[in-house]
């Protein structure tokens, strides 16, 4: 999908004619006119972002960038190599150890990123709109997005001076206390499905806690993360503090996971190369935080108000087209109440308007890539061979665009690979369960614990089965329901550490102990 073509204006350079090469390198736009389809116009930044300006890659590389609902390019961006990655980082060393940040008075770092928030609140329909281009997704969930970057930097702003350490009562002969100094240099790796808002969880809490960051953009989504960094330098963000390299996950990534000067990574993506990153920070020691996959269950008792279920299992399935980590994929129903909710279920999910992302009354767009596109049509054959029933869905919507109808599998065995391994995709599997120890341990046979679903009138029972659900977070009568004072992370193979909450404070930062001895 990502060719090296490198653009001059509009007319692309051949990859043959080296001297025809050089000339368009230097003409090679920093940032190119984009008009939506909903008739907004902008300027996308193209170019790695280092020091608070938009710069070329140092090897004059680019690739493409996909509209996944038109299988048409967007544009060209600037493709970052190890090169650009140690210039970045340089630049946030600096930017850290001049103290231009990171000694600041508190206060003026979360003015800084009050108005960074305001920012984009005032340029939030673009923001949804760079979104729903981007990625493909609906333009009211890329609204939903928006809203949340906006509450989360926010929240940020009002914890920059509360990272407090305490005072220790050792006895008369000593003082001692504790302070909360950051990290330094933090790496940082996002994914594609939500790349602003996964962007808002990364550099929110790091800068909050007075470090500085070099963040890698999904190669297929880069664009909201760059057009974001033109209000950096006007929110008062000191050069250096803020970076930006786009890049490839095997090039970019792996550098800023090994570079010494790096001293801590945060990553969201698979737990495949979750392991990896984890594995290669430890050549350094670094401070390491990795949201990661999940299979999560959704459950529903018989006494569940059912109509809101539906939409809730809706909700936890198929929003954000189902490119969601913590998407509940399993749903378990008590044996009393399963053929009414599957029959609401299926006849709900295929009212649901799947096709142009950029239309208000559309519920999910595109998939985010041809790839994903075929992984999940690939499982809907693997469980069709596995013997399972398909009852709704499990076809591609249309010949043009990366679009995919909700699909619901029934009549499935725990041990087929369309109940065990995350799709991630709007493909649901639905089983029923007797008692609530059966279905505490359905729910917990899997290797991940990212996330899980309630539905029940019961509180008792509710709260009984959340204490025994092995997941770093349960919805009780509601689903994928974020808040960003409420931490978010997975048990297990879903990963390490926490995103938002004060949680996601004390994992940049580190406490430092001073003790006194009195005269």
């Amino acid at each position: 999908m990502f060719s090296r073509t490198v653009y001059c204006g509009a007319k692309a350079a051949t990859a043959h004619v080296a001297r025809y090469q050089l000339r368009c390198f230097s003409q090679f736009p920093l940032s190119v006119p984009i008009n939506l389809p909903n008739g907004l116009e902008y300027e996308q930044p193209t170019g790695l972002f280092i020091n608070n300006k938009f710069v070329p890659s140092q090897q004059h590389k680019t690739f493409e960038v996909i509209n996944p609902s038109t299988e048409e390019e967007i544009c060209h961006v600037h493709e970052g190599r190890e090169d650009d990655v140690d210039i970045a980082v340089d630049a946030a060393d600096k930017a850290f150890t001049n103290g231009s940040w990171s000694t600041i008075e508190p206060a003026e770092r979360g003015q800084a990123l009050y108005r960074l928030a305001d920012y984009i609140e005032k340029d939030a329909d673009i923001f949804a709109s760079i979104e729903t281009l981007d990625n493909g997704k609906a333009i009211s969930n890329s609204k939903i997005d928006v809203q949340l970057v906006i509450n989360y930097l926010r929240y940020c702003a009002g914890a920059a001076g509360k990272f407090d350490g305490r005072l220790i009562d050792t006895g008369k002969t000593h003082f001692s206390y504790t302070r909360k100094e950051p990290l330094g240099v933090c790496g940082q790796i996002i994914p594609w499905n939500f790349p602003l808002l996964m962007w808002s969880w990364k550099i929110g809490p790091a800068l909050a806690a007075g470090n500085t960051v070099v963040l890698k953009t999904a190669e297929s989504t880069p664009l909201s993360a760059l057009y974001a960094c033109k209000y950096v330098a006007r929110a008062g963000f000191p050069p250096g503090v803020v970076n930006i390299v786009s890049g490839f996950g095997k090039i970019v990534g792996e550098a800023l996971s090994v570079h010494p000067k790096v001293k801590k990574i945060a990553f969201t993506g698979s737990t495949a190369t979750g392991i990896h990153i984890y594995q290669n920070a430890a050549s350094t020691l670094k401070k390491v935080t990795l949201e990661l996959g999940g299979k999560s269950p959704n459950i529903v008792f018989a006494d569940a108000d059912m109509a809101a279920t539906v939409q809730n299992i809706i909700m936890g399935i198929y929003f954000n087209a189902g490119e969601v980590c913590s998407a509940g994929s399993r749903v378990y129903v008590e044996e009393s109440a399963y053929d009414s909710l599957v029959d609401q279920f299926v006849k709900a999910s295929e009212s649901l308007k799947v096709g142009d992302p950029f239309d208000e009354t559309t519920f999910q767009g595109a998939q985010t890539s041809q790839n994903q596109l075929s992984k999940i049509l690939g499982y809907v054959d693997i469980g069709k061979k596995e013997g399972a029933t398909l009852l709704s869905g499990g076809e591609r919507v249309g010949d043009k665009g990366f679009f995919v109808r909700p699909t619901i599998f029934g009549d499935v065995k725990e041990s087929m690979r369309i109940v065990k391994e995350e799709i991630f995709g709007p493909v649901v599997t639905v089983t029923k369960f007797k008692t609530l120890d059966e279905v505490v341990d359905l729910a917990n046979d899997s290797q991940y614990g990212l996330a899980a679903g309630i539905h029940t009138t019961n509180i008792n029972n509710a709260i009984k089965v959340s204490d025994r659900l092995k997941a770093g977070t349960v919805w009780i009568n509601t689903y994928n329901d974020f808040h960003h004072a409420v931490p978010f992370g997975g048990f297990n193979a879903s990963g390490i550490g926490r995103e938002m909450g004060q949680e996601a404070f004390d994992s940049y930062s580190q406490v430092k102990a001073v003790r006194a001895k009195l005269q």
